[in-house]
């Protein structure tokens, strides 16, 4: 057991935790978990880390990843304390720690600070097609070029490096035997939770969730394919008809589906959508705006409206470029890479022989 930092109780709060001191312990939050094992016990032990202060071994923990909040801790907690939130709040504390450049960190912290980097992109991109020589054409172009550069820098920059400090944190100190076996099944199941969360499932065994996981499911799947329509496709300069039903299909169900979580988060629906933080609304809202700027923009394109119209790809371009270069390498996206590879590291883990 890791060394209690007192200082800890409020770095957490200013990553959305509330109340979790409340907590005497009573294992009422454990009791309710359907996802809760006797192997794997939470939310109680990362509640009373996080109590005390014993930040070192929720470092080491995977067990904020496997837990998908269906909010039930939080309804029975007889203290209020909280837990579900609690949980929300260490992954983001966990990603600040996987996080090298520290802005993950920053920008759950600090609100000013994330929308500064907003306006930042704002002003660039205004700056550039101000001063700029560009024709519309080479704007398209250019703003094509830029998802596939942006995408490549991320990954192998930010991305890759973040998910082998992961890996140094949870994978490393537990000091087991490399096992080959073991990896390849950790890469099955890091495959069929990013592409599936059918550990979600287990969550509550009720229509309104599984409702919720299939909208995930084809959120995750819209995503991913306007990704390779618009990307390698080139969904804005192509002429097939095939890409460009597609790419209208494949955006129309992205701001569909996030318009319905954006009017959950308004109404409160759900426990697990009662507490918001500032990140959780900058996705949902960043990927609706997404998927509705790339439909209304090859709309123009088809009705050749866009040259006269051209400021609506200029707003589309900039919140692409918000997201790629802000939400998803140091904003909620990043909880569906790191959750996925939590589901790895923890297969690794249990297959894995200790020396």
């Amino acid at each position: 057991m890791g060394k209690p930092d007192l200082r800890f109780r409020k770095e957490l709060e200013k990553y959305g935790a509330v109340d979790f001191s409340a907590c005497y312990n009573c294992g009422t939050c454990t009791a309710v978990c359907s996802l809760s094992t006797e192997k794997d016990s939470f939310p109680r032990e990362m509640v009373r880390c996080s109590t005390l202060g014993i930040n070192e071994d929720i470092d080491h923990s995977l067990k904020p990843w496997l837990c998908y909040y269906c909010g039930e801790c939080t309804t029975y907690c007889p203290m209020e304390a909280k837990p579900g939130e609690l949980m929300m709040s260490l992954r983001r504390y966990l990603i600040s720690r996987y996080d090298w450049t520290s802005l993950s960190g920053m920008f759950y912290r600090n609100l000013p600070a994330y929308v500064l980097a907003f306006v930042l992109v704002i002003l660039a991109i205004a700056g550039i097609y101000v001063y700029g020589i560009h024709s519309h054409d080479e704007w398209l172009h250019l703003g094509h070029y830029f998802e596939m550069i942006a995408i490549a820098t991320v990954a192998v920059i930010i991305l890759l490096p973040n998910i082998f400090r992961m890996w140094l944190l949870t994978v490393l100190p537990t000091k087991n035997k490399f096992s080959l076996k073991a990896y390849l099944a950790g890469l099955k199941d890091l495959f069929i939770h990013m592409f599936t969360q059918q550990r979600s499932l287990d969550c509550e065994k009720t229509l309104a969730n599984r409702i919720w996981w299939f909208e995930h499911f084809i959120l995750v799947a819209s995503y991913l394919l306007l990704l390779v329509t618009t990307v390698f496709l080139d969904w804005f300069a192509t002429d097939s008809m095939l890409i460009i039903v597609m790419g209208y299909l494949f955006s129309a169900v992205i701001f569909s589906v996030t318009f319905d979580f954006v009017i959950r988060r308004f109404r409160k629906r759900t426990e697990k959508s009662t507490y918001s933080h500032p990140s959780d609304w900058f996705f949902v809202i960043w990927l609706f705006l997404m998927g509705l700027s790339a439909f209304t923009v090859r709309l123009f394109i088809d009705s050749g409206l866009l040259d006269n119209h051209f400021w609506l790809y200029l707003i589309h371009l900039t919140i692409l470029t918000q997201w790629a270069v802000i939400i998803v390498p140091f904003g909620k996206w990043t909880h569906f890479l790191y959750r996925s590879f939590a589901m790895c590291f923890a297969k690794i883990n249990s297959l894995s022989v200790i020396k």
